[in-house]
């Protein structure tokens, strides 16, 4: 892992520890490209099934800030789990995916769509009047057939299964993904 890997995930978990009243500090996070503004989705998964993922697609903060304030939502405010316990944090293990800034996917209808779309590459966004989701990358892991996966996106904002709209925005991120490497417990 690069230190700007090891960087993030410091900033990640010392924002939780902290939470707790843990003095954990993250050495480099005063590096001048953590006080650009950046984007982020921080994942927490405890022995292998996620446990919160919260982040910014958009990016309006600067980065270390929007790293730490996103792992305090990924384990106190993902409205799907209970918040994490103080108990937990030595179990937990920390992804960050830095977001390069989103693109817009230009296409007539569905199977243009499908046909643009990067299974293992794409972050993909899609919007529709108040309906909007995401899905990372990492989530072609689990869904890597290009159809069946927007259709769960779209299941995501809201929408049904076989929506298509001409006004539906549709936009594309890659990401930079660290994940801390822990040792399972018993």
């Amino acid at each position: 892992m690069t230190d700007r890997g090891q960087v993030v995930l410091d900033i990640a978990r010392a924002a939780i520890a902290q939470a707790f009243g843990r003095a954990d500090r993250a050495g480099g996070a005063d590096a001048a490209w953590l006080r650009e503004k950046g984007s982020c989705f921080v994942t927490l998964r405890r022995d292998g099934d996620l446990r919160g993922c919260i982040g910014s697609l958009d990016a309006y903060r600067p980065l270390a800030e929007d790293i730490a304030q996103n792992a305090l939502a990924a384990a106190f405010h993902d409205r799907r789990f209970l918040p994490v316990e103080a108990s937990e944090l030595d179990t937990l293990e920390v992804e960050v995916s830095l977001l390069t800034p989103s693109e817009p996917v230009p296409c007539i209808d569905e199977n243009d769509l499908l046909s643009k779309l990067r299974p293992g590459v794409d972050g993909v966004v899609i919007e529709f009047g108040p309906h909007r989701a995401t899905f990372l990358p990492q989530v072609w892991e689990s869904l890597p057939e290009p159809r069946l996966f927007l259709r769960e996106l779209k299941r995501k904002a809201g929408l049904p299964d076989d929506f298509w709209h001409p006004g539906m925005r549709v936009l594309r991120y890659g990401v930079e993904k660290y994940c801390e490497q822990r040792v399972a417990h018993e």
